[in-house]
């Protein structure tokens, strides 16, 4: 396995683990590597980005992506999905229904948001749907290393799938959080927010990764738990929770 990350813009988190921040949205993008197969956490905004995606974690890795899980159902999470053919692909309970009833919106938000039209078009009519809905939490085996997907939400939208790379050795778990969590910005909350729980969401995510992970952002730099429970008193106290 090559673990030379930055050489393609990544950061390495752990063995076989690392994350990039794509340009544009600060979106946060992860592969998580084992002995038989590959994780790609989120695929970036575009068919192009998703190609370029693909082509960076074959260099860094020497094979194929063989799993994608998406963290929500946001343009800037989910449109590159179609590049990877022949994946497994998973998401939280209820996405494949809003991806398949929602594409106009999505490409709508896209293009709101500086897609090009014609990009945004063609991203949503490859739109890849889920296979797999993940209720409560699923574990992968990708081959010497097992992750779990687990469905924490609702929160930042009514769909937030997380994921947790249990550590090892000197190498503490990591948790990928997608955009329930945001360190380079306030937390977005749009009107599929579901801001009565996303405080319980964040709850969710600790308990998952514990006091020692990192915690990937989907937006901004890794975090700890300190970081978490801060940001979870403060959407509490924005969106009067108890």
């Amino acid at each position: 396995m090559d673990d030379s990350w930055e050489d393609f813009g990544w950061e390495r988190l752990g063995d076989g683990v690392g994350r990039r921040r794509l340009p544009g949205w600060d979106a946060t993008v992860a592969l998580v590597a084992g002995a038989e197969g590959v994780l790609l956490f989120d695929t970036g905004s575009t068919l192009r980005e998703g190609v370029e995606l693909r082509r960076q974690a074959e260099g860094l890795l020497g094979r194929r992506v063989t799993h994608i899980a998406l963290s929500h159902p946001h343009f800037d999470h989910v449109l590159g999905a179609a590049a990877f053919a022949g994946t497994q692909v998973y998401g939280a309970m209820g996405v494949g229904d809003l991806l398949r009833g929602g594409a106009e919106e999505l490409r709508a938000s896209a293009v709101e948001h500086g897609v090009p039209e014609e990009a945004a078009a063609g991203a949503v009519d490859a739109l890849v749907v889920p296979q797999h809905e993940v209720c409560g939490e699923w574990t992968l085996d990708l081959g010497g290393r097992r992750v779990v997907l687990a469905d924490v939400g609702p929160g930042h939208t009514g769909q937030d799938l997380a994921v947790l790379v249990p550590g090892g050795g000197a190498e503490p778990a990591v948790v990928l959080c997608g955009d329930l969590v945001e360190e380079s910005g306030e937390p977005q909350a749009g009107p599929d927010a579901v801001a009565s729980r996303w405080p319980a969401a964040l709850e969710r995510l600790l308990a998952l990764g514990g006091e020692d992970a990192l915690y990937v952002p989907g937006h901004g730099a890794v975090v700890d738990a300190a970081f978490v429970r801060a940001q979870r008193a403060a959407l509490a106290e924005r969106f009067g929770v108890a």
